[in-house]
């Protein structure tokens, strides 16, 4: 990733579309020299049209011409001025047909104008540097492109929006200002005097403690919901947890056989159900053995289990009974998480029932889903589940952390306020409480790029597509 002063003064070009064959495609270019050197390779249809000389947002229909080849394409183009435009500078966009030849060579006379090739995510870094868009904002340009789902494109929407910037900012600046009021005191430190009310302080802490809290509680939904809502189907060997994934994504995802053990490490594959992407996760079956493998595949069900928000526990309708279910969810009680996590019980295999079990009754008053994933008879039970436990979780315009640098950064705010706090319980002076206070503020600052070095940068947008 280039640095702040490689960046300053360079124009940059990229395509900003897929690559491989298509309709159309869209060559990004921006910087001083934008408008300048694509107007020296477009002729306007209109000869009296020159882009040097264009209003902003307005489009332009002409041809690109090779100088030695001759016409090389017919494009529309339109030219952006700054500051009003994505990245903030003189921009230009170039929409040309969708052959990969015609997008190569275009590249190659604009670089050949003096423009460099951008590097990934280049044009989001300039819009952030110059101002038009916050750090947690251009981290959700890349969330809104990889969303697949109506969840996850509502949750980085709302952060592109500045609905999470907006709380960050404002946990920031009520801090600054006793921040203020407590820097103030050490040019007072003889006189012996307080600016900052200590006890609207510990107020305000308390405040920020909560409201902290809430969005580091946030992760765990707002992570899920973007990359997927994490369902583990777990239970004993050959009980038809393979049998069952295939069922609910109506595909031969994983190898069923009659053979207990078969599965011997995780398989996943995602779906989505109502705007709700869902993780599918068929795991190893649970019981004791002195197979290696195995016993590797079982450990890493338990994991599987320990990071699902939900586990569809599934048995055998033929041989369950209401001893082996609280035995089952006994132990699952003591995996790492369970608070948050909610089990749907499924017995499976109905179709090799002639009649009602015994135990019916009882399995009913237990919740139990009847299904026979061999057939795909109830499965909609089992979605209609999936999406009663979704609606609980309260996806709404809320601010969700979905980052992990943010939570990162959020969890080393929590850090600094317990330290403030009792700073003032100890009954601190100011100048030791500042220390504290400021290292709150460069957490939270670090969030939305108030506090960033070029390497923090680096990192962040190496990771997104060429062109954004």
């Amino acid at each position: 990733m280039k640095t702040h002063s490689a960046i300053s003064g360079t124009t940059i070009a990229a395509p900003a579309t897929a690559s491989g064959e298509g309709a159309i495609s869209l060559i990004r270019v921006s910087g001083p020299k934008a408008v300048e050197l694509v107007d020296n390779l477009f002729k306007a249809a209109n000869r009296n049209t020159t882009l040097r000389d264009a209003a902003p947002y307005s489009v332009h229909y002409g041809r690109i011409e090779h100088p030695t080849t001759g016409i090389l394409d017919e494009v529309l183009v339109t030219v952006f001025r700054s500051p009003r435009s994505y990245t903030g500078e003189d921009m230009v966009e170039i929409s040309c047909h969708g052959s990969s030849y015609i997008r190569q060579k275009l590249l190659e006379l604009i670089t050949g104008e003096g423009a460099q090739l951008a590097a990934p995510g280049e044009f989001t870094l300039r819009a952030f540097l110059n101002g038009k868009m916050d750090l947690s904002q251009a981290e959700a340009v890349a969330d809104l492109i990889a969303s697949e789902s109506e969840a996850s494109h509502h949750i980085a929407m709302n952060q592109l929006r500045g609905g999470f910037s907006s709380k960050i900012a404002a946990l920031r600046e009520k801090l600054v200002n006793f921040a203020s009021l407590i820097e103030l005191e050490l040019d007072f430190s003889e006189e012996d005097v307080e600016f900052a009310d200590r006890t609207a302080f510990r107020q305000l802490l308390s405040d920020m403690r909560s409201e902290v809290q809430k969005l580091i509680d946030s992760f765990k939904l707002g992570n899920a919901v973007r990359k997927g809502i994490p369902v583990t189907i777990a239970g004993k060997p050959n009980v038809g947890k393979s049998t069952l994934l295939n069922a609910l994504l109506n595909d031969e995802r994983a190898i069923v056989s009659e053979t207990p053990g078969t599965t011997r490490d995780t398989i996943e594959d995602t779906m989505v159900i109502n705007g709700y992407n869902f993780r599918f996760i068929d795991t190893a079956g649970i019981r004791h053995t002195n197979d290696e493998i195995e016993s590797m595949g079982i450990e890493r069900t338990l994991k599987a289990i320990e990071q699902s928000l939900v586990v569809i526990y599934l048995f055998d309708m033929t041989t369950i009974t209401p001893q082996d279910i609280e035995n089952e969810l006994r132990f699952f009680s003591t995996i790492g998480g369970h608070e948050d996590r909610t089990y749907i019980l499924a017995a499976n295999k109905t179709d090799l029932l002639g009649e009602a079990p015994s135990q019916l009754v009882t399995l009913l008053e237990m919740d139990m889903i009847f299904i026979s994933a061999k057939r795909h008879e109830n499965l909609n039970l089992i979605t209609n589940r999936l999406l009663s436990v979704v609606s609980q979780l309260k996806i709404d315009d809320s601010p969700a952390v979905c980052n992990v640098r943010h939570l990162d950064a959020l969890q080393r705010t929590l850090t600094a306020i317990d330290a403030i706090e009792t700073g003032l319980q100890g009954n601190l002076p100011a100048d030791l409480l500042s220390v504290d206070v400021r290292q709150a503020l460069h957490y939270l600052g670090e969030i939305t790029g108030t506090i960033t070095n070029d390497e923090l940068l680096g990192n962040i947008f190496s990771k997104f597509c060429i062109g954004k």
